[in-house]
């Protein structure tokens, strides 16, 4: 598997019900780090009518630490003050992990992390009438710009 989105304490269940959809539809794995804001039970997920929930390839970590002892690859932090736009990185290589890395919705990633990752971090581009845009959407431009510069591998 080479395309992760992973998400960092997300508190918003259609977000990430959402990147749960796109991640299903393009065989990228789905990492969340807890605590999360919401419950992802059984019961929950039926009653959001997430009927693909169990297609998707899914792992679920206590915090940052276990997360990052578990995964080894290209870690990309995604910012909206991140000073290189997302078309400028190469994510060409399947035989590579690539990880993009959300943060909370309300507060974002980690700033130690961010600190220590700088080179790392990419944005998508936009005009100023908005504040940002949403992750769901944000994490599905990434996917798709990796997958379209692999050739859209397994893809029809």
């Amino acid at each position: 598997m080479a395309i992760h989105v992973v998400l960092y304490q997300p508190d918003i269940p259609a977000n990430t019900g959402n990147i749960a959809l796109t991640c299903a539809a393009t065989d990228s794995a789905l990492h969340l780090i807890g605590p999360l804001g919401f419950s992802t039970d059984e019961e929950m997920i039926r009653r959001a009518g997430f009927d693909f929930w169990q297609s998707a390839n899914i792992t679920y970590y206590d915090s940052l630490d276990d997360f990052f002892s578990k995964n080894q690859g290209a870690f990309y932090y995604i910012e909206t003050y991140g000073e290189k736009a997302h078309s400028s990185f190469d994510f060409s290589d399947a035989s590579k992990e690539h990880y993009f890395m959300f943060g909370k919705e309300t507060t974002g990633l980690p700033k130690d992390l961010l600190k220590e990752n700088k080179d790392h971090f990419l944005r998508i581009p936009m005009n100023d009438n908005v504040r940002s845009l949403n992750l769901s959407s944000t994490a599905a431009i990434l996917v798709y710009e990796a997958l379209r510069q692999q050739g859209f591998p397994n893809l029809k």
